[in-house]
């Protein structure tokens, strides 16, 4: 009977009163019965070799090199940070009130997708987005920064 059981509950045509009356006599029955033992999955051998890869790696990664001229660039410089590449912003040939306006608008958009932003120099800046990790330091060799652009943290 039990075979029957699990089978009308299988194609869901056993109601549930039945169902609950059944698992009891199971229980009872069951114990008296032997149990039957399920074979146990074997895990396979592990392979010397790991083969496990970053979701957000890529198999090229650029670096862009840019040096705008004005503001309006800046908007290009975001699509290339959006498309998860890092960018190397040289801002000397910029006059200084778009160079600040271009270190504000790539601060916000480095912030907004979880990147950073480096001074490498001056005037020269590394926008990197969250898949990329800068370390190290460079030194200035000019003991005193500029005021245009205070330390980036």
């Amino acid at each position: 009977m039990g075979v029957m059981n699990r089978f009308l509950n299988y194609f869901g045509l056993q109601e549930e009163n039945e169902l609950e009356q059944d698992m009891d006599r199971e229980r009872y029955v069951g114990s008296e019965e032997q149990e039957i033992e399920t074979p146990t999955f074997d895990s396979r051998k592990q392979s010397g070799k790991n083969n496990v890869v970053s979701i957000h790696s890529q198999k090229n990664s650029r670096v862009v090199l840019t040096e705008p001229r004005s503001y309006d660039e800046a908007q290009e410089i975001a699509d290339q940070l959006k498309s998860r590449r890092s960018v190397v912003v040289n801002l000397q040939r910029v006059r200084r009130d778009q160079a600040i306006r271009i270190v504000d608008f790539l601060s916000g958009t480095v912030y907004a997708l979880g990147g950073h932003i480096s001074k490498l120099g001056p005037d020269i800046f590394l926008c990197t987005p969250d898949s990329v990790e800068v370390s190290g330091t460079i030194t200035e060799m000019l003991s005193e920064e500029t005021a245009d652009y205070p330390k980036m943290r």
